[in-house]
């Protein structure tokens, strides 16, 4: 994918987010390799939206509110460029008139799945992509991913997911790092062994009935970081 050598960076993780913790330090990247509006990262809250890439129509339903709420609340939101949930978090964002960050699970210059070439050509055109990958790897890149989009970003949302879902490595990793984690009442519903887990380690659930409460509750920024540039 060809973009601008200008629009292309390399940062470390302290550069992007400040210094880091031991807690935080423990799991996160050595180098990350980013492409697009740098600002991004140093531009109020960051919010993960995430899910099945086999999403419902009611996830993703679930999913665009969300995308759009953030949205009026100047949030950028989070995802992963998967399938499903996370092209509707991105989408919606953008159509909203709102910022994403894509965390990738290959390089820059590759993409899964193909399907999404387009909306990643996009990100990194007029928002922001970020990877921890130089070179293609495996399968196992994709946990690797969701745990770095949990140090990235100040609160995990949930929308839905199977029982063996990936996700689940985002949740764990948001809950070690202190980070506030939510799932949607639906997913609770399901009672699938690690969500009830999850739940039992402090994950919060996400329903219309505290969903204002919700966003009132996201973590604000100081609009303009010394450690993004």
């Amino acid at each position: 994918m060809e973009i601008q050598e200008s629009r292309r960076f390399e940062r470390t993780p302290e550069e992007l987010l400040g210094p880091l913790n031991d807690v935080e330090r423990k799991s996160a990247p050595e180098r990350l390799f980013l492409a697009g509006d740098l600002e991004l990262m140093a531009r109020g809250s960051r919010v993960s939206i995430v899910g099945s890439r086999d999403a419902t129509p009611e996830g993703k339903a679930r999913a665009g509110r969300l995308s759009a709420a953030l949205v009026r609340r100047k949030v950028t939101v989070v995802s992963g460029l998967a399938e499903g949930i996370d092209t509707v978090a991105h989408e919606v964002a953008m159509e909203s008139g709102g910022r994403t960050i894509a965390v990738l699970g290959t390089p820059l210059d590759a993409c899964f799945p193909m399907s999404n070439r387009a909306l990643q050509q996009r990100i990194m055109r007029e928002h922001l992509a970020i990877t921890q990958f130089e070179r293609q790897g495996g399968s196992r890149n994709f946990p690797m991913r969701n745990r770095t989009m949990a140090l990235l970003t100040d609160v995990t949302v949930i929308i839905e997911a199977g029982e063996k879902s990936g996700t689940m490595h985002q949740g764990w990793e948001a809950l070690r790092l202190g980070r506030p984690l939510f799932l949607v009442k639906s997913l609770v519903d399901t009672r699938y062994e690690w969500v009830e887990k999850l739940m039992q380690h402090g994950a919060q659930v996400l329903s219309d009935r505290n969903f204002e409460e919700f966003l009132d509750s996201i973590p604000e920024r100081t609009i303009g970081s010394e450690f993004a540039f």
